[in-house]
């Protein structure tokens, strides 16, 4: 009898947080996410809801998270 796993747990979320914006003779040049923003009032955008506070919570565990860039 062959033994299959579970579906793995999976839900998507999102939540507000700060950004530095750099603007350049009226152009956006850099956005960058400040991430080390605790997770406020996340909001369910799929997946499963259940899982939703388990997901926070990993999230949020002072794991070191890069930085995120855009711009040239």
């Amino acid at each position: 009898m062959s033994q299959s796993s579970p579906a793995p747990r999976r839900v998507v979320f999102q939540y507000l947080v700060p950004v530095h914006v750099e603007v350049e003779d009226g152009l956006v040049a850099c956005v960058t996410v400040i991430d080390e923003t605790p997770v406020r009032d996340p909001t369910i955008v799929e997946g499963d809801p259940a899982y939703l506070g388990e997901a926070v919570q990993a999230a949020d565990n002072g794991q070191d998270w890069p930085s995120w860039r855009f711009g040239y």
